[in-house]
Protein backbone atom coordinates (compact mmCIF):
# COMPACT_ATOMS: atom_id res chain seq x y z
CA UNK A 1 0.00 0.00 0.00
CA UNK A 2 1.24 3.51 -0.86
CA UNK A 3 0.85 6.15 1.87
CA UNK A 4 1.63 9.86 1.64
CA UNK A 5 2.17 11.46 5.05
CA UNK A 6 1.95 15.28 5.32
CA UNK A 7 3.16 16.56 8.67
CA UNK A 8 5.99 18.23 10.53
CA UNK A 9 8.99 15.90 10.50
CA UNK A 10 12.64 16.32 11.45
CA UNK A 11 14.24 18.93 11.43
CA UNK A 12 11.16 20.57 12.98
CA UNK A 13 11.09 20.33 16.75
CA UNK A 14 8.25 19.42 19.08
CA UNK A 15 6.03 16.50 19.91
CA UNK A 16 4.11 16.39 16.63
CA UNK A 17 7.28 16.06 14.56
CA UNK A 18 8.55 13.34 16.89
CA UNK A 19 5.17 11.59 16.71
CA UNK A 20 5.24 11.73 12.92
CA UNK A 21 8.77 10.36 12.74
CA UNK A 22 7.80 7.41 14.96
CA UNK A 23 4.58 6.63 13.08
CA UNK A 24 6.35 6.88 9.72
CA UNK A 25 8.93 4.32 10.82
CA UNK A 26 6.17 1.96 11.99
CA UNK A 27 4.20 2.32 8.75
CA UNK A 28 7.21 1.92 6.45
CA UNK A 29 7.86 -1.57 7.83
CA UNK A 30 4.88 -2.85 5.83
CA UNK A 31 4.04 -0.12 3.29
CA UNK A 32 5.55 2.26 0.75
CA UNK A 33 5.44 5.57 2.62
CA UNK A 34 6.60 9.02 1.49
CA UNK A 35 6.85 11.97 3.90
CA UNK A 36 5.96 15.55 2.94
CA UNK A 37 6.61 18.53 5.17
CA UNK A 38 7.00 22.30 5.37
CA UNK A 39 9.46 24.74 3.91
CA UNK A 40 7.95 27.24 6.33
CA UNK A 41 5.71 26.05 9.15
CA UNK A 42 4.93 29.18 11.17
CA UNK A 43 5.76 32.79 10.35
CA UNK A 44 8.26 33.95 12.96
CA UNK A 45 5.83 36.55 14.30
CA UNK A 46 3.40 33.81 15.34
CA UNK A 47 5.99 31.46 16.81
CA UNK A 48 6.52 32.01 20.56
CA UNK A 49 9.77 30.04 20.88
CA UNK A 50 13.34 30.81 19.85
CA UNK A 51 13.47 28.49 16.85
CA UNK A 52 11.22 26.00 15.09
CA UNK A 53 14.10 23.63 14.41
CA UNK A 54 15.91 21.00 16.42
CA UNK A 55 19.48 21.25 17.61
CA UNK A 56 22.22 19.70 15.49
CA UNK A 57 22.73 17.37 18.45
CA UNK A 58 19.17 15.99 18.28
CA UNK A 59 18.35 12.58 16.86
CA UNK A 60 17.91 12.42 13.08
CA UNK A 61 15.96 9.27 12.23
CA UNK A 62 16.50 9.81 8.50
CA UNK A 63 12.90 10.24 7.37
CA UNK A 64 14.03 12.41 4.42
CA UNK A 65 10.71 14.25 4.12
CA UNK A 66 10.17 16.35 1.00
CA UNK A 67 10.05 19.99 2.14
CA UNK A 68 7.42 21.58 -0.11
CA UNK A 69 4.60 23.34 1.82
CA UNK A 70 4.81 26.98 2.88
CA UNK A 71 1.88 27.63 5.21
CA UNK A 72 1.61 31.24 3.97
CA UNK A 73 2.10 30.75 0.23
CA UNK A 74 -1.03 29.49 -1.62
CA UNK A 75 1.07 28.55 -4.65
CA UNK A 76 2.74 25.87 -2.56
CA UNK A 77 -0.66 24.42 -1.60
CA UNK A 78 -1.10 23.43 -5.24
CA UNK A 79 2.53 22.37 -5.56
CA UNK A 80 2.22 20.13 -2.51
CA UNK A 81 -0.93 18.51 -3.85
CA UNK A 82 0.84 17.95 -7.17
CA UNK A 83 3.86 16.32 -5.51
CA UNK A 84 1.60 14.07 -3.44
CA UNK A 85 -0.38 13.10 -6.55
CA UNK A 86 2.83 12.20 -8.41
CA UNK A 87 3.54 9.64 -5.70
CA UNK A 88 0.17 8.01 -6.54
CA UNK A 89 -0.78 7.11 -2.97
CA UNK A 90 -3.76 5.05 -1.88
CA UNK A 91 -3.96 7.14 1.28
CA UNK A 92 -2.95 10.64 2.38
CA UNK A 93 -2.40 10.96 6.12
CA UNK A 94 -2.45 14.58 7.40
CA UNK A 95 -1.39 15.75 10.86
CA UNK A 96 -3.57 18.51 12.29
CA UNK A 97 -3.22 20.45 15.52
CA UNK A 98 -4.31 24.07 15.07
CA UNK A 99 -6.67 26.12 12.82
CA UNK A 100 -3.85 28.22 11.38
CA UNK A 101 -3.02 25.28 9.11
CA UNK A 102 -6.60 24.51 8.04
CA UNK A 103 -6.58 26.63 4.82
CA UNK A 104 -3.42 25.03 3.44
CA UNK A 105 -4.21 21.48 4.56
CA UNK A 106 -7.84 21.80 3.49
CA UNK A 107 -6.93 22.93 -0.01
CA UNK A 108 -4.46 20.06 -0.38
CA UNK A 109 -6.92 17.48 0.98
CA UNK A 110 -9.66 18.70 -1.39
CA UNK A 111 -7.45 18.33 -4.47
CA UNK A 112 -6.22 14.90 -3.39
CA UNK A 113 -9.73 13.56 -2.74
CA UNK A 114 -10.85 14.70 -6.18
CA UNK A 115 -8.39 12.15 -7.53
CA UNK A 116 -10.12 9.36 -5.61
CA UNK A 117 -7.47 9.17 -2.88
CA UNK A 118 -8.66 8.71 0.69
CA UNK A 119 -7.56 11.30 3.27
CA UNK A 120 -7.27 10.59 7.00
CA UNK A 121 -6.83 13.43 9.45
CA UNK A 122 -4.56 12.56 12.37
CA UNK A 123 -5.93 14.93 15.01
CA UNK A 124 -3.50 15.91 17.74
CA UNK A 125 -6.05 18.54 18.76
CA UNK A 126 -9.62 18.90 17.56
CA UNK A 127 -10.11 22.18 19.40
CA UNK A 128 -7.07 24.44 19.79
CA UNK A 129 -5.73 25.05 23.29
CA UNK A 130 -5.69 28.82 22.77
CA UNK A 131 -9.01 29.60 21.09
CA UNK A 132 -9.58 32.32 18.50
CA UNK A 133 -12.70 33.67 16.81
CA UNK A 134 -12.50 31.82 13.46
CA UNK A 135 -11.23 28.51 14.85
CA UNK A 136 -14.45 26.54 14.43
CA UNK A 137 -15.11 27.54 10.81
CA UNK A 138 -11.48 26.95 9.78
CA UNK A 139 -11.37 23.54 11.45
CA UNK A 140 -14.67 22.52 9.90
CA UNK A 141 -13.39 23.57 6.47
CA UNK A 142 -10.51 21.10 6.70
CA UNK A 143 -12.47 18.29 8.34
CA UNK A 144 -15.07 18.29 5.55
CA UNK A 145 -12.27 17.49 3.13
CA UNK A 146 -11.21 14.35 5.06
CA UNK A 147 -12.49 10.81 4.57
CA UNK A 148 -11.86 9.75 8.17
CA UNK A 149 -10.05 10.67 11.36
CA UNK A 150 -7.80 9.31 14.07
CA UNK A 151 -8.24 10.96 17.46
CA UNK A 152 -5.91 10.31 20.34
CA UNK A 153 -8.38 10.28 23.24
CA UNK A 154 -12.06 9.74 23.96
CA UNK A 155 -12.39 13.27 25.29
CA UNK A 156 -12.09 14.57 21.70
CA UNK A 157 -14.97 12.48 20.34
CA UNK A 158 -17.67 15.05 21.13
CA UNK A 159 -15.55 17.90 19.76
CA UNK A 160 -15.19 16.00 16.48
CA UNK A 161 -18.83 14.91 16.14
CA UNK A 162 -20.08 18.39 17.02
CA UNK A 163 -18.24 19.62 13.92
CA UNK A 164 -18.78 16.56 11.68
CA UNK A 165 -21.76 14.55 13.01
CA UNK A 166 -21.25 11.64 10.60
CA UNK A 167 -17.46 11.50 10.98
CA UNK A 168 -15.81 8.11 10.55
CA UNK A 169 -13.06 7.81 13.12
CA UNK A 170 -11.13 5.67 15.56
CA UNK A 171 -9.83 6.52 19.02
CA UNK A 172 -6.23 5.40 19.43
CA UNK A 173 -4.11 6.18 22.48
CA UNK A 174 -0.84 8.06 22.05
CA UNK A 175 1.94 5.45 21.71
CA UNK A 176 5.05 5.67 23.84
CA UNK A 177 8.19 7.32 22.52
CA UNK A 178 11.02 4.83 22.43
CA UNK A 179 13.92 6.60 20.72
CA UNK A 180 15.45 8.63 23.56
CA UNK A 181 17.90 6.03 24.76
CA UNK A 182 17.99 4.18 28.06
CA UNK A 183 17.37 5.21 31.61
CA UNK A 184 20.56 5.98 33.51
CA UNK A 185 21.47 5.47 37.15
CA UNK A 186 19.47 7.86 39.37
CA UNK A 187 22.49 8.88 41.43
CA UNK A 188 24.47 9.68 38.28
CA UNK A 189 21.55 11.68 36.83
CA UNK A 190 21.10 13.68 40.02
CA UNK A 191 24.80 14.41 40.19
CA UNK A 192 24.66 15.84 36.65
CA UNK A 193 21.75 18.11 37.63
CA UNK A 194 23.26 19.05 40.99
CA UNK A 195 20.40 17.45 42.91
CA UNK A 196 20.53 15.81 46.31
CA UNK A 197 20.33 12.02 46.23
CA UNK A 198 17.99 12.06 49.25
CA UNK A 199 15.35 14.55 48.09
CA UNK A 200 11.93 13.75 46.62
CA UNK A 201 12.34 15.04 43.07
CA UNK A 202 9.36 16.20 40.99
CA UNK A 203 9.84 16.91 37.27
CA UNK A 204 7.97 19.43 35.10
CA UNK A 205 9.11 18.84 31.52
CA UNK A 206 8.26 20.41 28.18
CA UNK A 207 7.47 23.76 26.60
CA UNK A 208 6.18 26.26 29.16
CA UNK A 209 2.84 27.73 28.12
CA UNK A 210 0.04 29.20 30.19
CA UNK A 211 -2.37 26.30 29.70
CA UNK A 212 0.24 23.85 31.01
CA UNK A 213 -0.11 25.23 34.53
CA UNK A 214 3.46 25.60 35.77
CA UNK A 215 2.26 28.45 37.98
CA UNK A 216 -0.16 26.03 39.68
CA UNK A 217 2.69 23.62 40.38
CA UNK A 218 4.87 26.41 41.79
CA UNK A 219 2.05 27.42 44.15
CA UNK A 220 1.56 23.77 45.12
CA UNK A 221 5.25 23.53 46.00
CA UNK A 222 4.78 26.35 48.48
CA UNK A 223 2.73 23.89 50.56
CA UNK A 224 5.39 21.16 50.46
CA UNK A 225 8.25 20.90 52.91
CA UNK A 226 12.02 21.05 52.40
CA UNK A 227 12.25 17.37 51.46
CA UNK A 228 10.82 18.11 47.98
CA UNK A 229 12.74 19.51 44.99
CA UNK A 230 11.17 20.69 41.73
CA UNK A 231 13.02 20.42 38.41
CA UNK A 232 11.62 22.60 35.60
CA UNK A 233 13.03 21.71 32.19
CA UNK A 234 11.83 23.30 28.96
CA UNK A 235 11.76 26.41 26.84
CA UNK A 236 9.36 29.19 27.86
CA UNK A 237 6.94 30.22 25.12
CA UNK A 238 6.65 33.82 26.25
CA UNK A 239 8.08 35.69 29.23
CA UNK A 240 9.30 33.58 32.15
CA UNK A 241 9.54 36.52 34.57
CA UNK A 242 6.05 35.96 35.97
CA UNK A 243 6.97 32.42 36.97
CA UNK A 244 10.23 33.61 38.51
CA UNK A 245 8.35 36.21 40.55
CA UNK A 246 5.99 33.50 41.79
CA UNK A 247 8.93 31.28 42.76
CA UNK A 248 10.40 34.15 44.77
CA UNK A 249 7.06 35.00 46.40
CA UNK A 250 6.49 31.42 47.54
CA UNK A 251 10.05 31.29 48.95
CA UNK A 252 10.94 28.04 47.19
CA UNK A 253 13.83 29.24 45.01
CA UNK A 254 16.32 27.03 46.86
CA UNK A 255 14.19 23.98 45.99
CA UNK A 256 13.53 24.78 42.33
CA UNK A 257 16.12 23.80 39.72
CA UNK A 258 15.46 25.76 36.53
CA UNK A 259 16.54 24.66 33.06
CA UNK A 260 14.59 27.18 30.97
CA UNK A 261 15.79 26.26 27.51
CA UNK A 262 15.13 23.73 24.79
CA UNK A 263 16.29 20.37 26.13
CA UNK A 264 18.34 18.54 23.52
CA UNK A 265 17.30 14.94 23.02
CA UNK A 266 20.61 13.56 24.24
CA UNK A 267 19.94 15.27 27.61
CA UNK A 268 16.38 13.95 28.04
CA UNK A 269 17.38 10.70 29.81
CA UNK A 270 19.15 12.70 32.52
CA UNK A 271 16.00 14.60 33.55
CA UNK A 272 13.64 11.62 33.53
CA UNK A 273 16.17 9.38 35.29
CA UNK A 274 16.82 11.91 38.05
CA UNK A 275 13.14 12.35 38.97
CA UNK A 276 10.85 10.26 41.15
CA UNK A 277 7.69 11.43 39.37
CA UNK A 278 6.64 13.66 36.47
CA UNK A 279 3.81 16.14 37.10
CA UNK A 280 1.52 17.61 34.42
CA UNK A 281 -0.53 20.36 36.14
CA UNK A 282 -2.34 21.33 32.92
CA UNK A 283 -5.38 23.61 32.87
CA UNK A 284 -6.49 22.18 29.51
CA UNK A 285 -5.21 19.36 27.32
CA UNK A 286 -6.04 16.82 24.65
CA UNK A 287 -3.28 14.29 25.35
CA UNK A 288 0.43 14.60 26.01
CA UNK A 289 3.55 13.02 24.60
CA UNK A 290 5.28 13.86 27.88
CA UNK A 291 3.42 10.97 29.53
CA UNK A 292 4.78 8.61 26.90
CA UNK A 293 8.28 9.93 27.46
CA UNK A 294 7.95 9.41 31.22
CA UNK A 295 6.71 5.84 30.80
CA UNK A 296 9.61 5.10 28.46
CA UNK A 297 11.90 5.84 31.41
CA UNK A 298 9.65 3.91 33.84
CA UNK A 299 8.66 7.16 35.52
CA UNK A 300 5.16 7.45 37.05
CA UNK A 301 3.03 10.49 36.19
CA UNK A 302 0.71 12.73 38.20
CA UNK A 303 -1.65 14.74 35.97
CA UNK A 304 -4.79 16.82 36.21
CA UNK A 305 -8.03 15.30 34.96
CA UNK A 306 -8.39 17.56 31.94
CA UNK A 307 -8.86 16.60 28.31
CA UNK A 308 -7.59 13.11 27.65
CA UNK A 309 -4.70 13.08 30.13
CA UNK A 310 -6.46 10.73 32.55
CA UNK A 311 -6.97 8.22 29.72
CA UNK A 312 -3.20 7.72 29.61
CA UNK A 313 -2.88 7.10 33.35
CA UNK A 314 -4.06 4.02 35.23
CA UNK A 315 -4.83 5.63 38.57
CA UNK A 316 -2.72 4.25 41.43
CA UNK A 317 -0.96 1.95 38.94
CA UNK A 318 1.01 4.04 36.44
CA UNK A 319 0.47 7.30 38.28
CA UNK A 320 -2.14 9.46 39.99
CA UNK A 321 -4.95 11.63 38.67
CA UNK A 322 -5.72 15.06 40.17
CA UNK A 323 -9.44 15.88 40.11
CA UNK A 324 -8.95 19.45 38.88
CA UNK A 325 -6.13 21.97 38.30
CA UNK A 326 -5.79 23.39 41.82
CA UNK A 327 -2.55 24.05 43.75
CA UNK A 328 -4.03 22.50 46.91
CA UNK A 329 -5.05 19.30 45.08
CA UNK A 330 -1.72 19.12 43.24
CA UNK A 331 0.29 19.31 46.45
CA UNK A 332 -1.99 16.71 48.09
CA UNK A 333 -1.44 14.23 45.23
CA UNK A 334 2.32 14.75 45.31
CA UNK A 335 2.29 13.92 49.03
CA UNK A 336 0.08 10.89 48.39
CA UNK A 337 2.45 9.64 45.73
CA UNK A 338 5.49 9.66 48.00
CA UNK A 339 3.53 8.34 50.99
CA UNK A 340 2.38 5.27 49.02
CA UNK A 341 5.26 4.72 46.58
CA UNK A 342 6.54 1.68 48.46
CA UNK A 343 3.22 -0.21 48.22
CA UNK A 344 2.27 0.56 44.60
CA UNK A 345 4.11 -1.35 41.91
CA UNK A 346 4.37 1.47 39.39
CA UNK A 347 7.23 -0.06 37.38
CA UNK A 348 5.43 -3.34 36.61
CA UNK A 349 2.23 -1.52 35.64
CA UNK A 350 4.11 0.88 33.37
CA UNK A 351 5.83 -2.06 31.66
CA UNK A 352 2.43 -3.62 30.95
CA UNK A 353 1.15 -0.29 29.56
CA UNK A 354 4.16 -0.06 27.24
CA UNK A 355 3.39 -3.40 25.62
CA UNK A 356 -0.18 -2.35 24.79
CA UNK A 357 0.69 1.01 23.25
CA UNK A 358 3.26 0.39 20.55
CA UNK A 359 3.73 2.36 17.32
CA UNK A 360 3.18 -0.85 15.34
CA UNK A 361 -0.29 -1.31 16.86
CA UNK A 362 -1.12 2.32 16.13
CA UNK A 363 -0.04 1.94 12.49
CA UNK A 364 -2.11 -1.23 12.05
CA UNK A 365 -5.21 0.53 13.38
CA UNK A 366 -4.76 3.43 10.95
CA UNK A 367 -4.67 0.94 8.07
CA UNK A 368 -7.76 -0.85 9.44
CA UNK A 369 -9.61 2.50 9.44
CA UNK A 370 -8.54 3.11 5.82
CA UNK A 371 -10.07 -0.22 4.81
CA UNK A 372 -13.47 0.85 6.17
CA UNK A 373 -13.66 4.17 4.30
Amino acid sequence: MRIAFLSPFYPYRGGIAQFSDSLFLALVKSHNVKAFTFTRQYPEILFPGKTQFVSTEDINRNINALRVLDSLNPLTFYKTAHEISKFQPDLLLISYWMPFFAPSLGKIAARIRKKGIKVIGLLHNVIAHEKRLADKSLTKYLFKKCSGFVILNKHSEKDLTDLIPDAKYIVQSHPLYDHYGNKIDKREARLKLNLSRNKKVVLYFGFIRNYKGLDLLIKAFGALDESYDLVVAGEAYGDFSGYQKLIDQTAISSRVKLNILYIEEKEIPVFFSAADVCVLPYRTATQSGIIGMAYHFDLPVIATNVGGLAEMIEDEKTGLIIDEPSPMLISAKIREFFDTISVRNYSANIESYKKKNSWENFAENVIDLYKTL
